[in-house]
């Protein structure tokens, strides 16, 4: 058979595989940090996005500053744990837009640092809830649209913490391991829908979820004394690698575990 016939996909020009002109994207946590810097990516590169977050005020004051560039956005608070209100979100969206193309499972928490045997079991429950059940959730729901032009696409935010555990981090690195092979899963049954799920295991990044690491000036120099990079990165990092796997530039690129770390991972 002739490469042209087994390869027929149309090549675009590299500058275009990126374009994601009105694509929906939804990502959840995205008020600040990580979260708001892929958002901001995404409507860059032409999207529409959804900004979501447990404080409708908190979404509000970050899509008004993305409105101001010019850029598409709507901005739904969603406490990301409770499943009427996943529910809500997806039915606003699909109201606004009418479509979902993109999900960034983005939200997570870390209340404490401890040591496992201190670890209480509602600590556990609700991290688990958070971390992992409301991503496997929230694809469930948005799965029927992602399928709907078989170009969907699911990036799960895990961490280094879900390959590598640290001290005083054991069950938030149990919940992005679980992650990790969450986003594997989703791969495999549903590539013949069309849908690519991808895991991005940022490294240390300065955000408001991270500080109790960074604020702590030993650790931080010893951080930036061992890690190649040598310092930690900021959010705005993270996106570049978003906007590759949410677009056409990533149309190959499913079941990937993709680190952002400052070469973390060689240490």
């Amino acid at each position: 058979m002739p490469m042209e016939e087994q390869c027929p996909i149309k090549m675009k020009k590299t500058k275009n595989l990126f374009d994601l002109t009105d694509k929906v994207a939804i990502i959840s946590g995205s008020s600040r940090g990580i979260g708001l810097a892929i958002a901001t990516a995404f409507a860059e590169y032409g999207a529409h996005v959804v900004l979501s977050s447990r404080s409708q005020d908190a979404v509000d004051k970050a899509a008004k500053e993305l409105s101001q560039k010019g850029y598409s956005v709507m901005a739904q608070a969603c406490h990301i744990g409770e499943k009427t209100q996943r529910e809500n979100l997806i039915n606003k969206v699909l109201e606004k837009f009418g479509r979902i193309d993109i999900l960034v499972n983005n939200a997570a928490i870390n209340p404490v640092y401890e040591p496992l045997e201190k670890m209480t079991e509602s600590v556990y429950e609700k991290m688990m809830n958070v971390n992992l059940k409301a991503a496997f959730a929230l694809s469930n729901l948005c799965f029927s649209h992602l399928k709907e032009n078989k170009d969907g696409a699911i990036l799960n935010i895990a961490s280094i913490e879900g390959l590598k555990p640290s001290l005083g981090l054991g069950i938030y690195s149990v919940t992005k391991a679980a992650l990790i092979m969450l986003t594997q899963v989703q791969a495999k049954e549903w590539g013949k829908h069309g849908i690519r799920s991808n895991a991005i295991c940022p490294g240390l990044i300065q955000t408001k979820f991270s500080k109790a690491l960074w604020s702590n000036e030993s650790l931080l120099n010893q951080i930036n004394k061992e890690l190649p990079a040598g310092r930690m990165a900021q959010p705005y990092e993270m996106s570049g690698l978003a906007v590759y796997l949410a677009s056409s530039a990533g149309s190959y690129s499913t079941g990937g575990v993709y680190t952002a770390d400052g070469g973390y991972m060689t240490m």
